[in-house]
């Protein structure tokens, strides 16, 4: 976009013209950009960043839930017209306004990508983010590929390969996903692992998770398919579900979006899902409820959801995914939150998102983020 372009949707917004798909394409702008000088004068856009501000929903303190962006469905609608059109309008954020806020702190801590190390059965180590396109590996007759888009998949053609356990380590800031010998899909987030054979035996499936994991289980009446996370066990023939077993998490959440799985805690409790149901294990307790699939699998799309979620769990995502340190004093950490946004962006622009509801804000120090009133 030209900058009379600019000026002239600027001055739309001042006077009061603006459509709604002005207005929402507006704040969506606000919301994402990142600082760039444009030749549009410092008081024109000071003064835009005003009357942004003022007509953004401010939530108090003292709610107990605090949407992000409650005009998200505009914003949504607005992103779509902003990459279609290629709308590229900048906002000069004034360095010298609020110091130890986010804009102006952070520059280089960026999100996630896909890379994870693939340790063989002999202990060797593969980065597979480095790792070239196609064969990378041969283990007990079983041939181990990288995809062109970056996929692990393993071919076990030969009828007499034997069985080896290899291990997929996922650090934080990163993700990957894989395809078992029997055709299984498995998703990993940031800080996680998953242990496996690279042939199943005649009788069970068994995998070993650690941290979170999406699996689209291939079906199988004969074999079932177990997946061993912390304090339980969970069994299915064929189904799709995401565990979140993080060690920094107050229980083992499991969601079912198809099939049916039976979870197991260590001592032998045992409760039986149906799609939209999770269970948290706890110890030898398990409580299930209902939940909204799409919410807890989004990070396989990469995005961030937050329904109704503490702001200390908020912050441990947020602490995997970009690989930084957080500091939450207790008082916020019980902060309740609603909203979402991709993973796919800069800490920056995720933060100063969170911002806009004047209940939080964050201070940097290198790679660490304090959470602050």
């Amino acid at each position: 976009m030209k900058n009379i372009e600019a000026k002239q949707l600027l001055k739309k917004y001042k006077e009061g013209n603006c459509t709604e798909s002005d207005l929402a394409l507006l704040e969506s702008w606000y919301l994402t950009v990142d600082n760039e000088k444009i030749d549009i004068s410092i008081e024109e856009l000071n003064e835009a960043k005003s009357q942004v501000w003022a007509t953004l929903p401010i939530h108090k303190r003292k709610e107990k839930a605090i949407k992000l962006w409650p005009k998200l469905a505009k914003v949504a609608s607005a992103a779509v017209v902003l990459i279609c059109l290629s709308f590229s309008l900048y906002f000069y954020l004034d360095k010298n306004n609020n110091p130890a806020k986010t804009s102006q702190a952070i520059v280089q801590i960026l999100p996630g990508g896909k890379k994870a190390t693939l340790t063989l059965a002999n202990g060797v180590s593969i980065s597979l983010n480095e790792a070239n396109i196609g064969k990378i590996g041969d283990q007990g007759g079983s041939n181990i590929f990288k995809t062109e888009d970056g996929q692990l998949t393993y071919n076990t053609s030969n009828a007499a390969a034997t069985s080896q356990i290899n291990l997929l380590t996922i650090p934080n800031g990163g993700y990957y996903n894989l395809t078992l010998e029997d055709g299984t899909k498995v998703w990993l987030n940031s800080a996680s692992s998953l242990k496996y054979p690279t042939v199943f035996n005649e009788n069970e499936r068994v995998v070993e998770l650690t941290g979170e994991g999406y699996f689209e289980v291939a079906h199988n009446a004969n074999k079932p398919f177990k997946v061993i996370a912390n304090n339980q066990v969970v069994q299915v023939l064929g189904t799709h579900f995401n565990i979140n077993a993080y060690h920094d998490e107050k229980s083992i959440a499991t969601t079912l979006a198809q099939g049916s799985v039976r979870v197991r805690t260590k001592n032998g409790t045992t409760k039986v899902l149906i799609p939209g149901q999770q269970a948290n294990v706890i110890g030898d307790l398990i409580n299930i409820k209902s939940a909204n699939v799409d919410d807890e699998t989004a990070w396989i799309h990469n995005e961030f959801v937050f329904n109704n979620e503490d702001m200390g769990s908020i912050m441990r995502k947020i602490s995997r995914w970009y690989d930084v340190e957080v500091q939450c004093p207790s008082d916020l950490s019980r902060m309740v939150f609603t909203g979402s946004v991709s993973r796919s962006k800069n800490i920056k622009q995720v933060l100063r998102i969170m911002e806009l509801t004047e209940s939080i804000h964050f201070k940097f120090e290198g790679r660490r983020i304090t959470v602050m009133p």
